[in-house]
């Protein structure tokens, strides 16, 4: 009877020592803004084709724009 007791009382603590260590995980709001750095280099670049004739109207009639 006094072995069943004791397991009783070692199954106890052994749960509570194993619930009492669980990890826990906090989500808070950091103090300082979050920043980010980045190097972006944005180039472009326009190519207008024309062709022939319509370059030949655009410069013999001055005053069509």
């Amino acid at each position: 009877m006094k072995r069943t007791a004791t397991t009783r009382v070692a199954l106890l603590w052994g749960a509570y020592y194993l619930f009492g260590c669980t990890p826990s995980v906090k989500i808070e709001a950091p103090d300082k803004p979050i920043e980010i750095n980045m190097n972006i280099k944005i180039e472009h670049e326009i190519r207008l084709k024309i062709e022939k004739d319509v370059d030949d109207l655009m410069s013999n009639q001055k005053g069509l724009f």
